[in-house]
Parts: C-alpha cells; sequence; structure tokens
C-alpha cells in the first residue's frame, strides 16, 4: 500500500495573501477528481487510486483553510459579511464533497469488505482509469499534450498530473508531461493498455476478477456507476449554476438527488437481499457505506446550488472561479417541432458546425447519462450540454 504525505500539515498554515477565486476554482477541481478515483478505486478496488484519493483529501483541507482565512480578511462591513457568507457554505459544500470521496476511498483501505467478483460485472463500454509513473525514456516524456495530440490518436485523456506533492487538475494544452510524473489516464480499453506501456515501459496487466458468487451482481454495479455519473452531473450543475445564476439547472440538481435517493434505497434493498442468500453477507458491508456517502455528494451539490434557488445574489468572487473553464453548461427543453425535434445526436447539436456535447438528457423522470450518438432527441426532453459560449447561445436559440 502507498503511503501518502501532503506538502504541509494544517497546523502549519498561516495567512496568505491568496485569491479568493483560485481557491475556488483548485476546490471545484480537486473535488471533482477525487469522485472519480474514488468511485473507480471502489469498482477496481484499486488501493493505489484509494490513497491518491486520500493525498487530495488533505490538500483540500488547507485549500478550505486557506479560503475561510482569506474570506474573513476580506470582509470588512455588514454588507461584505453578508455577500461573502453564502460563499463559506460553499467551500463548505465542497469540502463535505471531499470528505464523502475520502470516506468511498477508505472501503477499499480499511477493513469494509466488498465482492471480490465486482471487476468481472463492469459494464464493458465503462472507460479504464489507471495511474502510471513516467519513465526517462518513454516517448511522452518532456512532451506537450498538444503534440502529443493524444486524445484524437487513441481516446485516451490525461485527467490529472501529480508532481511530487504538486497537482496539475485539468491539464491543458501546453503542459508538458516531465519524468517521474504520476500521470492519471482515462479512456477506453483497447488503446489505453497501449499508452500506459509507453508511458511507463511496463505493460498494463488487468486484475484478474473472480467470478461473481452471488446472484445479480451485475445489477448492482450498474447502480453503483449510474450513482457516480449522476454524482459527477450534480456537482457540475451546481457550479454552474452559481455561475449564471441559473434556476433550472439549480432545479435540476435538485431533481438528481431525487434520482440519487431511489438508487441508494434501491442498492440497499438489493444488499439486503443479497446478504440474506449470500455465503459471506459481510463481503456486502461497503456498498451501504458507498450509498450512504453517495447521498452526502448530492446534498452538498444542493448546498452549492440553493442560493440561486433563494435569489441569492451571486458573489463576484463565485463566478470568476467558475469562469476559469472556457466552457459552459446549458439546459433546454425540446418543443414539439422544433429544429432538435428528432435530431440524432451523431448528426450534431444543434449542428456539426457549431456543437454542443450532450452530456445529459432528462426523459420524464429518467436520466440517460452519457447518451449514444446514435440516440434520437425527443420532443419534451431536458437536455443538459457543454460546450463554448458562443455555441451555447445558438443552442438556446434551437429548442
Amino acid at each position: 500500500m502507498d503511503s501518502f504525505k501532503g506538502e504541509i500539515s494544517i497546523s502549519d498554515i498561516e495567512y496568505e495573501p491568496i485569491s479568493v477565486k483560485d481557491l475556488l476554482v483548485q476546490m471545484k477541481n480537486t473535488a471533482e477528481l477525487m469522485i472519480d478515483l474514488s468511485y473507480t478505486s471502489v469498482l477496481y478496488q484499486n488501493e493505489e487510486l484509494a490513497n491518491e484519493v486520500l493525498r487530495l483529501e488533505e490538500r483540500m483541507d488547507i485549500l478550505e483553510l486557506r479560503a475561510q482565512m482569506s474570506l474573513l480578511m476580506a470582509a470588512r462591513n455588514p454588507t461584505d459579511a453578508e455577500q461573502l457568507a453564502p460563499v463559506l457554505g460553499i467551500v463548505a459544500a465542497t469540502d463535505q464533497i471531499s470528505d464523502a470521496a475520502g470516506d468511498i476511498a477508505k472501503v477499499v483501505l480499511e477493513d469494509v469488505r466488498l465482492p471480490e467478483a465486482m471487476r468481472s460485472s463492469l459494464p464493458e463500454a465503462l472507460e479504464l482509469l489507471v495511474k502510471g509513473v513516467v519513465t526517462s525514456d518513454s516517448t511522452y516524456a518532456n512532451q506537450a499534450l498538444d503534440s502529443i495530440d493524444l486524445e484524437s490518436q487513441t481516446g485516451v485523456r490525461v485527467i490529472a498530473i501529480r508532481r511530487e506533492n504538486e497537482w496539475i487538475l485539468n491539464p491543458g494544452p501546453q503542459t508538458r508531461i516531465g519524468v517521474d510524473d504520476v500521470v492519471f489516464l482515462r479512456g477506453p480499453r483497447p488503446t489505453i493498455d497501449e499508452v500506459y506501456e509507453k508511458l511507463t515501459g511496463e505493460a498494463y496487466t488487468s486484475p484478474v476478477s473472480e467470478q461473481p458468487q452471488i446472484d445479480d451482481l451485475e445489477r448492482a454495479v450498474d447502480t453503483i456507476v449510474h450513482m457516480k455519473n449522476l454524482s459527477e452531473l450534480s456537482v457540475d450543475l451546481a457550479y454552474s449554476s452559481v455561475l449564471f445564476d441559473d434556476k433550472d439547472l439549480a432545479q435540476e440538481v435538485r431533481n438528481l438527488e431525487v434520482e440519487v435517493d431511489a438508487l441508494e434505497s434501491r442498492l440497499e434493498a438489493w444488499v439486503l437481499q443479497a446478504a440474506s442468500d449470500a455465503n459471506d453477507p459481510v463481503s456486502l458491508r461497503g456498498l451501504i457505506h458507498l450509498s450512504t456517502s453517495t447521498e452526502v455528494i448530492s446534498d452538498a451539490a444542493i448546498d452549492i446550488s440553493e442560493g440561486v434557488l433563494r435569489d441569492i445574489t451571486t458573489h463576484p468572487v463565485v463566478r470568476l472561479a467558475v469562469q476559469e473553464s472556457d466552457e459552459v453548461i446549458t439546459r433546454i427543453q425540446v418543443d414539439a417541432g422544433s429544429e432538435l425535434d428528432g435530431t440524432r445526436i451523431l448528426d450534431g447539436v444543434p449542428d456539426k458546425d457549431i456543437s454542443m456535447s450532450v452530456i445529459a438528457i432528462r426523459r420524464d423522470d429518467d436520466w440517460i447519462l452519457a447518451p449514444e450518438t446514435e440516440l434520437t432527441i425527443q420532443a419534451n426532453d431536458i437536455l443538459i450540454a457543454k460546450g463554448t459560449q458562443r455555441a451555447a447561445e445558438v443552442f438556446r436559440n434551437y429548442s
């Protein structure tokens, strides 16, 4: 088991004049990566990834304390205090997400049991997330991501880099991969093995999976994957609702929370039923921990967006923090007979020249996450899409 050590302890933190905007950006990006890594560590029972989550949790604690200090220093009068209080709420909610992700990772690291055969029940379409250390003779060493052109060539994305105790989250095209960097890759199974070998000089060996000894384990794993995707989406929508002061997006966060509640109940019911027939019912204990932590993430996302629903004016520092991303999230409802009604996602939304990436569709009370390109959009669908500001403006006119 890898050990982990942060760059600085909480007791050593002193006030520094750091931008609250920058701190919020780091907290948001850290929380999103933690959700991804923690669920993946559980699904693949990967202790290395679980330890990386605890590294990030330690980092988040430091970011939260620095953000609190900066916000307190910024409040010079009652008006400042009123405007900054909701920002403190966002900081606290982000830390709750971090703590919940840490609890998920601890299911793997501590004596909390999970079904050993979970890996063999994973959906074939699920992308892998792997961690590798860059060797000096790697063809990727000292290369910028745009020169490697990894994603377009292989479909594999570099989602984060750890350089000693420094984290590079959401690395951009100009980010260089250095020797001894710990690189986190996400991508399809057929190509990620090749990328991993070029990066590390070692062949990637998939863990051997046991055959399920529990009936219908695939259904439980599908539920966990769906909960992971909904949690990631709810956090993304929560921050976007704050950015645009968008009540519709904030309401979708509430709708997602209802779906997460239903999935939590479904998973717990499955565990109770499976435990009655299992040879080793204690092996299912970790799934209960997982569902509980997922609910915490969902509730924290609501806390982030709550001020929008209550008409609390968004403080400029929050807008600046979320605007660091070049991409925006937009929500529209498809009208019957509109140009989107009957359009396949494959054909481009709204068209191939100005396309938004549809990341989720709410159809009646069901959520379709990462919809397949052949899927046809229907009247009354709620589309959640991501793209540039210009594409989003055009997109809203096509509903």
